[in-house]
């Protein structure tokens, strides 16, 4: 069971998410990259559902519009999505250990990448490669890294005075 998060660190977390999602990288590695504040936001809504919703999950989508020079509102509705999807399958996530959530995690993370392609091709862009979809299992393999990470400060600890 994790202790309640406080407000700034959820915050925390979600800017540090987009900052790394903001490193400029080249060909390949951009693609292997996860998204990680999508990462972030399914981590939220999995584990304390009520310091996220999908206002600010929109908000830092508006972010990640205005970073790529994309349609506005392009990734606020992703994310919006993954916050809806998150909510109705949380109680199934939260049944399995890290390790077992991956193929979960990995479905949802795919479910996002399919909408930004085809937000992408009903603005006019060709089809993506093969290779597009490798970000979303580069995300599933490193969500328990990252579910741990943000995890691991809200854990209980015993006292060693208590009875």
């Amino acid at each position: 069971m994790l202790a309640p998060a406080k407000t700034w660190y959820v915050l925390a977390s979600l800017g540090t998410a987009l900052i790394l999602n903001f490193i400029p990288l080249q060909s390949f590695a951009l693609a292997i990259r996860p998204d990680f504040t999508a990462l972030v936001i399914m981590f939220w809504n999995i584990n304390q559902p009520q310091r996220l919703g999908m206002s600010l999950a929109f908000c830092v989508g508006l972010m990640m519009d205005v970073h790529h020079a994309s349609v506005m509102g392009h990734h606020a509705l992703v994310y919006c999505v993954i916050v809806y999807i998150t909510s109705i399958f949380r109680r199934r996530v939260k049944v399995f250990n890290l390790v077992q959530q991956i193929p979960q995690i990995c479905l949802m993370l795919l479910v996002m990448q399919c909408l930004l392609a085809i937000i992408e091709l009903l603005g006019g862009a060709n089809l993506p490669n093969w290779y597009y979809f490798l970000g979303s299992v580069s995300g599933a393999i490193i969500w328990p890294i990252v579910a741990f990470l943000l995890s691991y400060p809200l854990k209980h600890r015993s006292d060693s005075d208590a009875l």
